[in-house]
């Protein structure tokens, strides 16, 4: 609440996996929430169960284009504006890695002028993707990166970085107030099975008995965080009054290897899968951990979900997803027992 009103709030990639709980948690400390998405990737069914909300606006728009006029009347003043909008994941940014950029670029610097005119603080939802294949580990905010500016990730980790330039040269000139978020690797319900990356992956494959993919050898590490942990840390920063000194980094700081991760879902789903070897992609992070301190000093924001019980959660939920797949994909034939036509 802001002198007694509900904060007026725009969320753009409202309805994907990590901006649909953003909707939510907003909405559950009585904000009134406008959602924004171009629906690449994010989708109408994460935000079902707000079709009846009084508090929610859902607008169909890309932030490449000039935003909509109902959002640019000039009583329409938003206190927040969260930018989650661009494709996170390599099968989906590298499908059209030039509206990836322009969406991290031009995007970005769309919203930024309308944080400047509406007076808004302005979150970019930016990326440890900045790092690249990381030579300093763990890592820290200040560190630069080792980033290949022409390798087929370069649209995501180079468009992110561009990003986080135009924000804070809008800071340092006083137009806008910001806040950057570098999210490190974010799992739970509501990630596409198509999603790309190494958690929901393999899951999906562990649920349907296909053989689990590994790539490279296996010894690569990541550090998974639960998608509340890390919403609980938008919402800090995001209502963090003090002066920043940069960006912020967001994850879990445990790390494990793929190899490791694929054998735990192999466990607790009871799957007789076989792991695979498949060439490690170009540019693919061998090692990726966060230094936390400056959250943990900041926030006192630190992730509280165990990697066992995220993965449970996560689990249960691709599983009641295949069912309802299953359920809606079989022929009518199927349905009523009769021999399906050729």
């Amino acid at each position: 609440m802001k002198n007694g009103k509900s904060k007026l709030v725009l969320v753009t990639g409202g309805a994907g996996f990590l901006g649909s709980h953003l909707c939510d948690a907003l909405l559950s400390e009585g904000a009134h929430v406008v959602a924004v998405d171009n629906f690449l990737t994010g989708r109408k069914q994460n935000l079902r169960h707000l079709e009846r909300e009084p508090r929610f606006d859902l607008i169909d728009s890309d932030i490449i284009r000039p935003l909509p006029a109902r959002l640019r009347s000039k009583r329409t003043k938003f206190d927040q504006i969260f930018n989650l909008a661009c494709a996170a994941s390599p099968p989906h940014y590298q499908a059209d890695p030039e509206h990836t950029m322009l969406t991290s670029v031009v995007g970005t610097h769309n919203l930024l002028t309308f944080a400047e005119a509406t007076g808004a603080r302005f979150f970019l939802a930016s990326t440890s993707e900045i790092y690249g294949d990381p030579e300093v580990h763990p890592q820290t905010e200040s560190y630069w990166g080792n980033v290949n500016p022409t390798g087929p990730r370069a649209c995501y980790d180079e468009g992110k970085r561009a990003a986080e330039t135009l924000t804070f040269d809008f800071e340092r000139s006083g137009r806008a107030e910001v806040r950057v978020a570098r999210i490190f690797n974010t799992y739970g319900p509501r990630m596409r099975a198509d999603d790309g990356r190494v958690v929901s992956n393999v899951i999906c494959q562990a649920l349907a008995g296909d053989d689990i993919t590994v790539y490279g050898d296996g010894s690569q590490t990541r550090s998974f965080c639960y998608v509340s942990d890390l919403i609980d840390g938008f919402m800090r920063l995001m209502a963090y009054d003090g002066v920043l000194p940069g960006p912020v980094n967001l994850g879990n700081p445990v790390e494990l290897t793929v190899g490791d991760l694929a054998n735990r879902v192999l466990s607790m789903t009871g799957s007789s899968s076989r792991i695979v070897r498949r060439p490690l992609p170009v540019d693919d992070p061998r090692r990726r951990r966060p230094d936390i301190t400056r959250a943990r000093q900041l926030l006192g924001w630190n992730p509280a979900t165990p990697l066992e019980s995220g993965l449970k959660a996560t689990i249960a939920w691709f599983s009641e997803e295949q069912k309802s797949e299953s359920k809606f994909t079989r022929t009518p034939a199927a349905l009523d027992g009769a021999i399906p036509l050729s």
